[in-house]
């Protein structure tokens, strides 16, 4: 009898890759990797279906007119998160419409729906990098968060307290945007009110409309600007039982208002005395290595229960099995990768996991908001979350980042 087979789309550089292949081999499932890694080293995407990425239309009509016809369709990052819903409704397989993968995706249009749709947002608007540019204030007050229309990990967030941080920050983006091909989201971004509060993350699997919340993380470094670092992430979270129904519900009335009805969803909320308020809500998994911090917690693969909903499988109700955390190690400076030194000692730290260095020495680090990536990844688990998150802390003390400057050769 054959396996069943997932098609799985895909930037080359993702981080899921590998973990999703895992996942399916445990489950015994077939997987044809569709990504633009014609030349990739990774086998998988080598030997898989190469795409532009830059042309949706093209790539879906590739996909649908492959066999074998595949079971399930999953999209590993946000940028393929509409083409892999094109593809799914094409071939009537379970996902969501692409209207709601466009609205996970970009920000601009997902705060108008929620808000349309009542949903607590902050006050935005949309502004011409050439009017901020040009002097232009927006009509909401200061403090704001100007954010690109579609990006992710917080590159390019930059908290601003007034008209010249507007200007500066307007700068900053203008240069990160530079590359991207969508003309509309290369000239405009978001301006939204800035909100105090805490934070805290929900990862869910939405099934035929409901949504089944996964685990919930508390940040506990205070996320107050000018830049918006991810480091800690903890579970359990310590917020009131009363809350996190509340935060639950907020991120079904958000799948309900975007039409997701099939997949996974990773939202951020933030909380104070106000409400409870939609930062994000991406119909992908949690970003980066952070997937394991789930099977930690609860003993569950997250790319498995992915894996299965895929196959219209409804997700089993999961439950902590430990207090669980990670440390997204923060690049410090700019300058070039000599070493990191401590990690030894980082590991041996009471109740860490596991310690993963993604970039090697001779790697050129940038931090927000410009930079993409993180340095790498501390897991931990223990009895209680305030023994993570100490772990953690101490894990981190132990690391020193050795850099040196990055000197750009001009010709003469």
């Amino acid at each position: 009898m054959a396996r069943p087979r997932i098609l799985l789309i895909t930037p080359r550089y993702s981080y899921r890759i590998s973990a999703y292949l895992q996942a399916a081999e445990r489950l015994n499932l077939d997987v044809t990797v569709a990504s633009d890694g014609e030349h990739s080293l990774i086998g998988a995407l080598r030997e898989g279906i190469h795409l532009d990425l830059t042309d949706p239309q093209r790539a879906c009509e590739r996909l649908v007119a492959q066999r074998p016809v595949p079971q399930g369709v999953i999209a590993t990052d946000d940028t393929v998160v509409e083409l892999a819903a094109r593809v799914a409704e094409r071939l009537r397989l379970p996902g969501n419409p692409p209207s709601a993968g466009r609205y996970a995706r970009r920000k601009d249009q997902a705060r108008a729906r929620l808000r349309e749709k009542g949903v607590a947002v902050p006050d935005h608007q949309t502004m011409a990098l050439s009017e901020i540019a040009a002097g232009a204030v927006p009509a909401i007050a200061f403090p704001l968060v100007v954010k690109p229309l579609a990006m992710s990990a917080s590159r390019g967030v930059i908290r601003v307290d007034d008209a010249a941080a507007l200007r500066h920050a307007g700068e900053r983006l203008t240069r990160i945007l530079a590359a991207s091909p969508d003309p509309e989201e290369r000239a405009s971004v978001l301006v939204e009110a800035y909100l105090p509060g805490t934070e805290i993350a929900l990862e869910g699997i939405v099934h035929r409309g409901r949504l089944q919340v996964v685990a919930v993380f508390d940040k506990p470094e205070p996320l107050v600007g000018p830049y918006f670092e991810e480091s800690y992430y903890v579970t359990p979270s310590a917020q009131s039982p009363a809350l996190l129904a509340e935060a639950a519900r907020t991120v079904q009335a958000t799948c309900d208002a975007y039409g997701l009805r099939h997949g996974p969803v990773h939202a951020e909320l933030r909380i104070n005395n106000a409400g409870i308020w939609v930062l994000e809500t991406a119909a992908r998994t949690i970003g980066g290595q952070c997937a394991m911090l789930v099977e930690f917690a609860t003993g569950r693969s997250l790319e498995e229960l992915v894996l299965r909903n895929a196959l219209d499988q409804p997700p089993p109700v999961t439950s902590l099995a430990h207090a669980a955390g990670v440390l997204m190690i923060p690049i410090p400076r700019a300058g070039v990768l000599r070493r990191v030194e401590g990690v030894l000692d980082a590991q041996r730290v009471p109740g860490v996991k596991t310690l993963e260095l993604w970039l090697r020495e001779g790697h050129e680090l940038v931090p927000l908001p410009e930079g993409a990536s993180y340095l790498g990844f501390v897991f931990a688990t223990g009895e209680t979350a305030r023994q993570v998150e100490s772990a953690l802390r101490r894990a981190h003390a132990c690391l020193n980042i050795v850099t040196a400057p990055k000197w750009d050769i001009v010709a003469a």
